[in-house]
Parts: C-alpha cells; sequence; structure tokens
C-alpha cells in the first residue's frame, strides 16, 4: 500500500486554485522521463491506472451481491466509511499547514467522489454492471476529446467510444431510463473527478489529499445510508463484505489512479478508462455468471485497441521529449 513512496520526489504546486487540468500532468510526465528515461518512467503510471480498474470493477461486482442486504446507498456508505478509516490510518495526513484553496481542492473532490459512488450505485441497482460501466465511461470519453491537444487522441476516443456502443448492444433502450439517468451523472463526476484528483494529487503530499477528500465523501454520504439501512450497517457479516468493496472499489484504485495522474496527463487518463467496460464484462462473467456475446467480445477488441494507442501515443510523446532534451 506504500506504493506512494515512488513520488517522493518533489511535486511543482500550482500557484492558483484553478490550473489547467492538462498542462501541469503533462509537465510532470516530462520531467519524470528526463529523470529516468528508461521505459518505466513512461509506462509506469500506466501499470498503475490498469491495476486500479481491475480492482475497482471486481469491487463492483462485489459490492451487487451486498446490494440485496442494506441497499444501494447502504452499500456506498459502508464503503465510503470503510475507506476513509483505512486512509486516515495509512496516510495519517497532517491537517496543518494547507492553504484555503488547498482545503477547497480537497473538499470538492470528496463531495465529487460521494456523488461519483452514489449515482453509481444507484444504477447498479436498477441495470446490469455491464452497461452501467460503459455509460459511465462515456464521461471519461468526453473529457479526453476536450482536453486534449493533438488530434490522433481524438482518433483514440472515437475508436473507444463505437466499444463501448458495441458492448452496450448498439443502444440502450431496452435499459431501465433511470438507471441509465444514474449511470450518465456518475460519467459526468467522473470526469470531474478525473481533474480534482490531479489537482489534489499537486496540493498534498502521497496520499494525504485522497485521504481527507475520502473522510469528506463519507461525512457527506453517512445520513443518506442511515434513513435506507439504518441498524442494517452494523451487521458483522455486512460489515466484512463492505470492507471488502471499500478496499477493492475505493483505497487500491483512488489511491494508484492519484498516483498516475501525477505523471499522465488527463486526456491520456481518460482513454485508458475506455478499459473499463472490459474489466467490468469480465468482473460480471466471473462473480455474477454473465457470459459475453459476440459482439460484446468484438467491443472489449475495440476498447483495448484504442487503450493501447493512447498509451503509445502518449509513450513516443514523452520519449521525443526526453530526445529534444
Amino acid at each position: 500500500m506504500r506504493a506512494e513512496r515512488a513520488l517522493e520526489a518533489p511535486v511543482s504546486i500550482p500557484s492558483t486554485s484553478t490550473p489547467a487540468p492538462v498542462a501541469n500532468p503533462t509537465a510532470d510526465l516530462t520531467a519524470d522521463s528526463a529523470a529516468a528515461p528508461s521505459r518505466m518512467g513512461s509506462l509506469g503510471p500506466v501499470g498503475l491506472v490498469l491495476a486500479g480498474g481491475i480492482s475497482v470493477q471486481f469491487g463492483g461486482a462485489l459490492a451487487v451481491t451486498l446490494m440485496p442486504r442494506v441497499g444501494a446507498l447502504g452499500v456506498v456508505t459502508l464503503r465510503l466509511l470503510v475507506a476513509a478509516v483505512v486512509l486516515l490510518v495509512i496516510c495519517r495526513p497532517s491537517v496543518r499547514g494547507h492553504s484555503r484553496a488547498d482545503w477547497t481542492t480537497v473538499v470538492v473532490f470528496g463531495i465529487t467522489m460521494a456523488a461519483m459512488n452514489g449515482l453509481f450505485y444507484q444504477s447498479l441497482a436498477r441495470i446490469p454492471l455491464g452497461p452501467a460501466v460503459t455509460l459511465e465511461v462515456l464521461g471519461p470519453l468526453a473529457l479526453s476529446v476536450l482536453t486534449s491537444r493533438r488530434a490522433l487522441n481524438a482518433v483514440w476516443a472515437g475508436l473507444a467510444l463505437a466499444g463501448v456502443f458495441l458492448l452496450g448492444g448498439g443502444g440502450f433502450s431496452s435499459l431501465d431510463p433511470v438507471g441509465v439517468a444514474f449511470a450518465l451523472g456518475a460519467g459526468a463526476m467522473w470526469a470531474t473527478y478525473i481533474i480534482f484528483s490531479a489537482r489534489t494529487g499537486r496540493r498534498f503530499p502521497q496520499a494525504d489529499g485522497l485521504a481527507l477528500a475520502m473522510v469528506v465523501a463519507a461525512v457527506v454520504f453517512l445520513p443518506l445510508g442511515v434513513v435506507e439501512s439504518g441498524t442494517k450497517l452494523l451487521n458483522p457479516a455486512t460489515i466484512a463484505l463492505g470492507s471488502a468493496v471499500a478496499i477493492l472499489s475505493s483505497v487500491l484504485p483512488y489511491t494508484l489512479e492519484l498516483l498516475a495522474l501525477r505523471r499522465l496527463p488527463s486526456s491520456t487518463f481518460a482513454i485508458l478508462m475506455s478499459l473499463e467496460p472490459a474489466v467490468a464484462a469480465t468482473a460480471g462473467f466471473l462473480i455474477l455468471h454473465q457470459a459475453l456475446s459476440a459482439p460484446e467480445a468484438m467491443a472489449i477488441a475495440l476498447v483495448i485497441a484504442a487503450s493501447m494507442g493512447a498509451v503509445r501515443t502518449q509513450v513516443g510523446r514523452g520519449k521525443a521529449k526526453v530526445d529534444a532534451v
């Protein structure tokens, strides 16, 4: 869990509370590449993102099995509370020495996490895991197109988008419209999460900002979970399952993604998120026994191709900058 030790080198902190979401992460990537010319300097953040995606989707599949016990809001409450406690114990973040802009960033980050989780689990209560993640990933894909300064990234985003819709069976008319709306809302919050995760990572050392933001998210969501589930949240078996969901879906992925965003542009990170439907389909098959059809397999191939193209583009870009130096 102390993977953040690899980032103990000083991280530049922007002078204002609203830095450009792409420019600063790109500068961080260039600096890292110059300091470590080996391929691991460029591929390390990608590995963190992929590991986080695998963890969060298997955690989501496990959460579906927990919903009959405490409901969607109860699952989110357990997930955020346990994650907050674990991160506080591990990180022991300092609450002193931070500016008002730092606290504003971490509070917005926490509220965004609460909204993203709440909306997504409401969608899971109404539509299957694969389509829910497929719709949710449209948020990061839109972000990749809006923030990227290279036309080639728009091509990769378009390819991933084609795979996303193919994974959804070419359309979503057969799904619960309320569940679709919740999933799309979660996607918008996911795009916002990407931006504020990057900003928080630049303003706080290691994973301290994440720990503080998780506390904010847990406090915001606690009343909703208590109203829906009440004393059901205190059942030992429920707490154990909720803790597993918290580790898989919050602690591991959020920490890995925050660390990755210090060295990876938001546009590339967002395209990598197109892998999430493929991972979700795999998790659904292994845990929820949801079989893959031929179109779904083709969709997985498309999103993997798009993600590989984005990675190769970013790695080549970083190496070109090092050679220029």
